[in-house]
């Protein structure tokens, strides 16, 4: 799907913070938003090309956006909010027969991504965002997320109070061919996530066709739970 309006290409310099970017357009300097909290190391790298969404506040500090960067042949959206907007338009499809579908749904003590009817049951959705490759094999996540073991742990609920609960591993790239939980950087997440398999939870994961300016789920991925 289609996520930005007006992209350009940029060679990236240097990150600060975890919030903005140094890049250089047509060799002149430029402050830009990054769009990804993450720590993507082997992304940013200085002399990648480097993608931008020029943003629609005019009262924003930064003009652009850091969508997307070129990763060798590949090219990575690191957006951290486009793997939910491409979710949601391929649900329906990943599950013909849902009705209802809408984001933000409560659930236990969190919010997780999306709720809607599947027959008679609801069926619970976190998405996360994958943008960490190595030869091949996508991993998440990139860094500890707390976080993220609590909402595996909410799948898990969903599933013992009869409900039907899905992990998404949105890969925002093409090019890998198994998807596997980091533990070198989080171990007790990959042990969530064993344990979340076991108690019923789904785990998918699916990699995307990536253009500067959209992100589209495509194919599965096979998925590997050390």
């Amino acid at each position: 799907m289609k996520l930005y309006q007006h992209v350009i290409p940029a060679e990236f310099a240097a990150r600060p913070n975890r919030f903005i970017a140094s890049v250089r357009i047509d060799g002149h300097p430029e402050t830009v938003h990054v769009k990804n909290t993450g720590r993507c190391r082997e992304l940013l790298i200085p002399g990648t090309r480097v993608w931008l969404a020029e943003g629609v506040n005019p009262a924003r500090k930064t003009r652009y956006d850091l969508v997307a960067v070129e990763k060798g042949d590949l090219l990575v959206n690191m957006d951290s909010q486009a793997p939910n907007k491409a979710a949601a338009e391929a649900l329906p499809r990943l599950f013909p027969g849902i009705t209802g579908l809408r984001p933000e749904a409560v659930f236990g003590e969190s919010r997780l991504d999306f709720c809607a009817n599947l027959g008679e049951k609801k069926l619970y959705v976190e998405v996360k965002g994958c943008t960490l490759e190595e030869d091949g094999v996508a991993l998440f996540p990139d860094a500890p997320t707390e976080r993220g073991v609590k909402h595996l742990r909410e799948l898990e609920n969903a599933v013992q109070a009869g409900h039907a609960a899905v992990l998404l591993i949105v890969i925002q790239m093409k090019g890998v061919h198994v998807f596997r939980p980091n533990r070198r950087t989080h171990p007790a997440f990959a042990d969530a996530l064993r344990h979340a398999a076991e108690a019923g939870v789904q785990v998918l994961a699916r990699d995307c066709l990536v253009t500067p300016d959209s992100l589209t789920l495509d194919q599965a991925v096979e998925v590997e739970l050390d």
